[in-house]
């Protein structure tokens, strides 16, 4: 009996040593489960990271192209509102120096007009034909004269379609010196001539008011 009792404990510790390494295997199991899902975690962390790192770069690659985009349309439409504000400013010149030219230039037109047309040669007598012959053949030579200079000194301006195309005189004399001799003599002339252009004017409204 003692014997056997021996051999029956001794097969329960060998069993129960054969027990304890199935035990191990399992903590093992779960150490490498779990640490391997830590790592497929990590992984899918660093593949989120690297994704937004990716959307953020092409972002930033995406306005810095529109910042390119805008800084060369800035510049292009500064280059062409600059040149256009200066050849505004320059056309604005122009046109005021051509309207005062043409104002200067009405005002003797009138005067030669009011001229011209009070020469009557029906009144002429014998007695005095030569003599206001000769003031109102000056006189038509001095209007042509200028009107010529005034077609040359506006050609090609937007007043030039106004005289049409210069005589064949005002041609012969055409000439750089030419538009600023008119110029000059306009104004002398309009000088001159304004007390007798307000006068007329004056007795114009006179006799009409009459």
């Amino acid at each position: 009996m003692a014997s056997l009792t021996e051999h029956t404990q001794h097969l329960r510790i060998r069993s129960t040593q054969m027990e304890m390494p199935s035990s191990d295997r399992s903590d093992r199991t779960e150490d490498y489960d779990r640490k391997l899902k830590d790592a497929q975690d990590e992984l899918e962390r660093i593949q989120e990271q690297r994704e937004e790192l990716e959307r953020k770069k092409l972002q930033l690659e995406e306005l810095t192209t529109r910042k390119h985009e805008f800084v060369a349309q800035q510049v292009e439409l500064t280059e062409k509102f600059t040149s256009a504000v200066t050849l505004i400013d320059r056309t604005l010149l122009e046109l005021r120096g051509e309207a005062e030219d043409i104002e200067q230039c009405r005002a003797c037109f009138a005067a030669h007009l009011d001229k011209i047309q009070k020469f009557n040669p029906g009144n002429w007598t014998r007695d005095n034909l030569s003599e206001k012959l000769e003031r109102a053949t000056l006189a038509i030579d001095q209007a042509e004269d200028e009107f010529d200079q005034a077609a040359v000194h506006f050609d090609g301006t937007r007043s030039g379609a106004i005289f049409g195309r210069p005589s064949k005189r005002g041609s012969a004399r055409k000439s750089s010196g030419v538009s600023s001799e008119f110029m000059s003599n306009l104004r002398n002339g309009f000088a001159f001539n304004l007390p007798v252009i307000v006068l007329g004017s004056v007795a114009l409204v006179v006799y009409l008011l009459k």
